[in-house]
């Protein structure tokens, strides 16, 4: 007799993959949403709006290069310079500032009788009612033309920076969620990386300030202090992976209790206060860059290749998924089900500990307020990247198409001026949406 397989149901497909269709779903419609004119400055902008004057000017013309204040405006200012003189022009006078900074300039190019070529300008100074009305405000250089870079459409969305953005600010709830993945396919439940995360940054911060020096502090101090933070949090795992499985209480209890005295101990440890004795050198673990991608960006994308091998390709693995599935089973087919139960407890606190390492390099302090309500935004990154509740199911890449869809969303709301409190209704549709979605898979499956 021929055995047919089931018909894979609706939700059965769209839960394998569904998420990562959503996830695309999302940049297609922010990137159509913040379709809007761009108004290049820096460098390379420079360039191209240097080669324009050159072009449509007279040889050894005098130009006014008009910017405001800022750091992106003074490499833009610089390189036109240089660009200008290399291709022959004048550089009649730099102005960076204010509207009136530019009309001094100008009254003293017209009372030394002056000739001036063109001035050269960024978008926002183009648009100075001083330079439009260039004409009626100094009838003299009326004939004067104004240069700015060309605009071009792109979406805000996806400007290289802002895809970066989203990236370094979603990698602390993603390393988290690793360790919350294994977790809650165990049929588990960890409440407490929050605190975790303040533990692990007065901890490593205390360290630094009363042992090693502080602001002094060696780069070899600093990495054992940092690691001293991360040891102190996947202790407290461990104490909650014992209280569950040699006390049976409930995880959600157990990491309640954990939350409490995790933030509780961030406070007594800290005196209440921010401790700011932090060596410089800790800033470039979160500020620092590599090949031009973020550090924290790198460390997140290896930590999920390493979990994905884990929970794929090991025998731990394969007995998380076991111990999540029927525990009963694993516990008879030879699974260590309690030194697995302790074993995932301990990582998720360790990648907290982590966490709070990331935090204090990139406020460069240790703050009892840090990760305040980060472990919901953990839990609804694993559900929504497709991890059951019930346990037993869940996948690591997942979790990360989870982590990204909130990120992404959180972000598209902001480009578009979605209010605060709007923002707020969507994030808790979405993570119910994924809730029904996993019981809707199951009961299919069922």
């Amino acid at each position: 007799m021929q055995i047919k397989r089931p018909k894979r149901s609706f939700f059965g497909g769209l839960g394998e993959h569904g998420m990562l269709v959503v996830l695309v779903g999302l940049c297609l419609y922010f990137s159509v949403a913040t379709w809007a004119e761009q108004h290049p400055t820096g460098p390379e902008a420079a360039r191209s709006l240097a080669d324009l004057v050159a072009g449509e000017t007279l040889p050894k013309a005098s130009v006014l290069i008009v910017v405001q204040q800022g750091r992106t405006e003074t490499e833009f200012a610089e390189t036109l310079g240089d660009e200008l003189e290399e291709q022959g022009l004048t550089v009649a006078g730099l102005v960076q500032g204010r509207p009136s900074d530019a009309r001094r300039a100008l009254e003293r190019i017209a009372a030394s009788s002056g000739k001036l070529g063109a001035i050269a300008c960024t978008e926002t100074t183009a648009s100075w009612g001083l330079i439009a009305q260039l004409g009626e405000q100094f009838p003299h250089l009326k004939e004067v033309r104004v240069f700015q870079p060309q605009g071009y459409y792109w979406p805000n969305f996806l400007k290289t920076d802002n895809l970066l953005n989203i990236a370094n600010q979603i990698a602390v709830i993603a390393i988290i969620a690793i360790g919350m993945t294994m977790v809650i396919i165990t049929g588990g439940i960890d409440l407490s990386v929050g605190s975790l995360i303040a533990l692990s940054a007065v901890a490593a911060a205390l360290l630094l300030r009363d042992a090693a020096g502080g602001s002094t502090a060696t780069t070899t101090a600093l990495v054992v202090c940092s690691l001293g933070g991360i040891i102190v949090c996947a202790a407290s795992g461990l104490l909650t992976g014992l209280m569950i499985t040699l006390f049976a209480i409930p995880p959600f209890i157990g990491t309640l209790a954990m939350m409490l005295i995790a933030s509780g101990l961030a406070y007594i440890l800290a005196d209440g206060q921010s401790i700011n004795e932090i060596p410089d050198a800790i800033l470039q673990f979160d500020r620092g860059t590599t090949l031009g991608i973020p550090n924290t960006i790198l460390l997140m994308i290896g930590l999920y290749v390493v979990a994905h091998v884990v929970m794929t390709r090991t025998v731990f693995g394969r007995h998380v998924y076991a111990v999540g599935g029927n525990i009963e089973a694993a516990r008879l087919s030879g699974v260590p089900v309690k030194r697995v139960i302790v074993s995932v407890y301990v990582l998720c606190g360790a990648l907290a500990g982590l966490a709070g390492i990331i935090m204090m390099s990139r406020f460069k302090s240790g703050d009892p307020k840090y990760g305040l309500m980060y472990e919901l935004s953990v839990i609804a990154a694993v559900v929504v990247g497709g991890t059951s509740l019930a346990g037993g199911e869940g996948r690591i890449m997942g979790t990360l198409t989870g982590a990204f869809i909130i990120a992404v969303i959180q972000n598209g709301m902001n480009l578009t001026n979605v209010e605060s409190y709007t923002q707020k209704v969507v994030l808790g549709v979405v993570i119910l949406g994924a809730v029904m979605l996993d019981r809707f898979r199951r009961r299919d499956a069922g």
